[in-house]
């Protein structure tokens, strides 16, 4: 069977990236009742486009299932809600907000963002597909329309008066199946002056660092700066500035505005972060084909660690239930025999089970009371915060893991 054309460009995908065998949905978080019951696998084969070289999944779960009833809160990590209030008290510096203006974010979660940019008296907006999030939104007094973003969205909320100064897409992008639908939205909502920003896990980290974890099939797309510029450019906009940024293992930010807007000039660090990833070898095909014998390695290490701990009787538990760890642990084929259970500080996914691998979810106290050998933080891009929060298991002599780049134990 063939693979569907490219989402962007239409042409034939034929080029294998990185192909992680079947897989559930990675945030298809299972109840008690439902362990015995048989769980829908899709392949997790990524291609890379010959001709405009996007990373891209087949959509084979559609984006309404995935993200109808979603079990992703982005308030549960402080270190997001610091980046978040950062970023809003940035904008409101450099865009001149203030109580004209309008700020829309387009998958804003539980208004872990917009209640930011509330708190300093500018109207918001947020847009919102996953209606149990929302509620949560709507509990924060931050508006939220329950829908999926794109031009009919878009054409509709311009209608009613919410154009917007500012749209903000924080790790969204690659969430959207039909990509030139979602980005031509931009050019509807945005107002002639408003600038667009949109961040993303850039590429170039994700094939350096071995960061195959984070390919998943609510992930349709893996971008980077060269690609997304080109897409941008097709509906009208044009990306003038870009930020580099720490989160989820390296991250871009892209400011964009109309391309009929001359004010905005391409800054010194776009030019650099695009000149960067040609002496990378992004815009050759080459450079991808090479990434799944380092995926391969990872995997080796892993399993041996998890072996050799469970011969060696330690115990072993995680920490975290991100969508990312059950890419690695499905992968890996990692269940409770090597893994006992990982913790969550999320309430929502305490008492379930890992997807696939069924390994259950405590809260972070279980921790202290089994006092394991080793915890393996799933969310390794956290892992600071994370080390920090968990300081006192090192009372019992207690070590981390970090499977990503290479497997370290800390």
């Amino acid at each position: 069977m063939t693979a569907p054309p490219c989402r962007f460009c239409r042409a034939p995908l034929r080029q294998s990236f990185v192909d992680l065998g079947r897989s559930p949905l990675s945030n298809g978080f299972l109840a008690a009742d439902q362990l015995r019951l048989a769980e829908p696998h899709y392949p997790l084969h990524a291609y890379v486009c010959e001709s405009c070289l996007l990373v891209q999944l087949e959509e084979f779960a559609t984006a309404a299932s995935i993200f109808t009833d979603y079990l992703y809160f982005s308030s549960f990590s402080e270190i997001w809600l610091r980046h978040a209030e950062a970023y809003a008290a940035r904008m409101m510096a450099e865009l001149g907000l203030g109580a004209g203006s309008l700020v829309v974010e387009v998958a804003s979660n539980d208004g872990y963002l917009l209640q930011y940019f509330q708190q300093r008296g500018v109207a918001v907006l947020g847009v919102e597909p996953a209606a149990n999030v929302a509620k949560i939104a709507a509990a924060k007094a931050v508006p939220t329309e329950v829908a999926f973003f794109g031009v009919a969205t878009a054409q509709r909320l311009a209608e009613a008066g919410h154009a917007a100064d500012l749209i903000c897409a924080n790790n969204v992008l690659a969430h959207v199946p039909d990509l030139n639908d979602f980005v031509a939205g931009f050019k509807l909502l945005l107002k002639p002056g408003g600038i667009v920003t949109v961040e993303f896990p850039h590429l170039q980290r994700l094939i350096a660092e071995r960061q195959f974890d984070t390919i998943y099939h609510e992930h349709f797309s893996y971008f980077s700066l060269l690609v997304a510029d080109a897409v941008f450019a097709r509906h009208g906009l044009r990306v003038f500035d870009v930020d580099r940024l720490p989160t989820h293992g390296g991250s871009l930010r892209l400011h964009a505005c109309h391309a009929e807007d001359a004010t905005r000039q391409r800054t010194a660090r776009f030019h650099a972060v695009a000149a960067e990833e040609r002496r990378f070898g992004l815009a050759e095909l080459a450079t991808y084909q090479g990434f799944a014998n380092g995926v391969a390695e990872v995997k080796c290490q892993v399993l041996e660690f998890l072996i050799a701990a469970r011969r060696a009787g330690k115990l072993v538990v995680g920490y975290g239930a991100p969508a990312k760890g059950n890419t690695l642990l499905n992968y890996c084929g990692v269940g409770p025999e090597l893994i006992r259970f990982t913790v969550d500080r999320s309430p929502h996914k305490q008492g379930r089970y890992l997807p696939g691998v069924q390994i259950p979810i405590h809260a972070p106290e279980r921790i202290f009371e089994t006092r394991p050998d080793y915890i393996f933080i799933l969310p390794w891009n956290l892992r600071d915060e994370i080390v920090g929060q968990m300081a006192a298991v090192r009372d019992w002599g207690c070590r981390f893991v970090v499977p990503i780049p290479a497997l370290q134990v800390i």
